[in-house]
């Protein structure tokens, strides 16, 4: 096989894209003194920062003043899931479109989040022109914010999801992706990333627990389920290793999965969330687990995160290669009935920078 085909790899043409871009400013004593209460700035900025998106061109933007982590996921319908933890945002780009405030009285927000949903066709193919259009809505709301020292922190994220087992259900068509880093493609169309920005590539799936899988794993009558998790642990250890993939995780507790660079951000858990923190720098294997045999959870998430190498020359393909590989090695180990099974997989491309007003 020749190495440009090894860099290309072959996705499901009913493939999803996503992308949402975050800008998180700082609530500071100085800023709050120029209004009366927290209600009032909140509505105050929000009327204002939906203003200027209008002016940019977007046309979906939430404002988070609670301190809820924001989770996008693509639906037909426009859904708003609170959570005492976050906030679950489910839309289609092609058409879903919004301006909401997510407040809570009398309650003082640590950060202001801005969350802009991209929103038309060819999210991919557009995603530079969308974060330049980011860039210019921040360039005019920063001056327009009545404390002068403030810095946003932006990140950007991006997702490819499909069906890994789209094949066996007779989803023959499928389009090559030479996959590449955001910055590179940033570049290729003039969007300007400051030096030393952070990046972070990884792929996530989520394993139902189905009663056919638990009957295959477990003996009956058991309330210890350390027997079904450690199998799976063990498989999906070896699958990933024979690829050489070492920055690995698994969680089965309950909790949502939030990937960081351990370099850069801190990866303390919360109620809700488990923070698994991937250093892309590292060769050494980095395997994370998160289970408790007492406790049987619905489904388990698989994390495979991508080295800081693997995304230079045209390697996050052969990256993502590895991964498919390996997930359906391990799935074969499991049985899984691929034509009437799915198994979602999700590729994430992210990228975070600060930007000083």
């Amino acid at each position: 096989m020749s190495r440009s085909h090894q860099q290309k790899v072959y996705i499901p043409k009913d493939v999803r894209s996503n992308q949402f871009i975050t800008a998180e400013i700082k609530v500071t004593d100085a800023l709050l003194a120029h209004y009366p209460d927290f209600k009032t700035c909140y509505q105050t900025l929000s009327r204002l920062i939906f203003q200027l998106g209008v002016q940019e061109e977007l046309y979906n933007i939430h404002v988070i003043t609670n301190d809820k982590l924001p989770v996008v996921r693509f639906h037909t319908e426009a859904y708003c899931f609170p959570t005492a933890e976050q906030i679950v945002l489910f839309y289609n780009p092609d058409y879903h479109e919004a301006q909401r405030l997510h407040s809570q009285d009398d309650y003082r927000a640590r950060k202001i989040r801005i969350v802009c949903l991209a929103t038309g066709e060819d999210i991919r193919a557009n995603s530079a022109n969308f974060h330049i259009k980011v860039q210019s809505f921040l360039a005019k709301l920063m001056p327009q914010l009545p404390e002068t020292d403030l810095t946003v922190k932006i990140r950007d994220h991006q997702h490819l999801s499909y069906d890994l087992f789209a094949k066996a259900k007779g989803n023959k068509e499928s389009y090559g992706y030479k996959l590449r880093s955001i910055s590179e493609r940033y570049r290729a169309r003039t969007c300007q990333l400051p030096e030393g920005h952070g990046s972070l590539c990884y792929v996530t799936v989520k394993l139902p627990l189905s009663r056919k899988l638990k009957q295959g794993l477990l003996p009956e009558n058991t309330d210890d389920f350390t027997p079904m998790y450690q199998k799976l642990e063990d498989a999906f250890i070896q699958a990933a290793s024979a690829k050489q993939l070492n920055r690995i995780a698994m969680v089965a507790n309950g909790l949502t999965p939030l990937v960081r660079n351990s370099k850069y951000d801190q990866v303390d858990g919360t109620d809700e969330v488990q923070m698994l923190g991937f250093d892309p720098n590292i060769d050494e294997q980095q395997f994370i687990s998160h289970w408790n045999g007492d406790r049987l959870v619905e489904t388990v998430s698989f994390t495979i995160a991508a080295a800081e190498s693997d995304s230079k020359e045209g390697g996050l393909g052969r990256y993502l290669n590895r991964v498919e590989e390996a997930l359906k090695s391990f799935t074969s180990e499991l049985e899984l009935d691929r034509a009437r099974e799915d198994l979602i997989v999700r590729f994430h491309q992210h990228i975070s920078y600060h930007s000083v007003k």
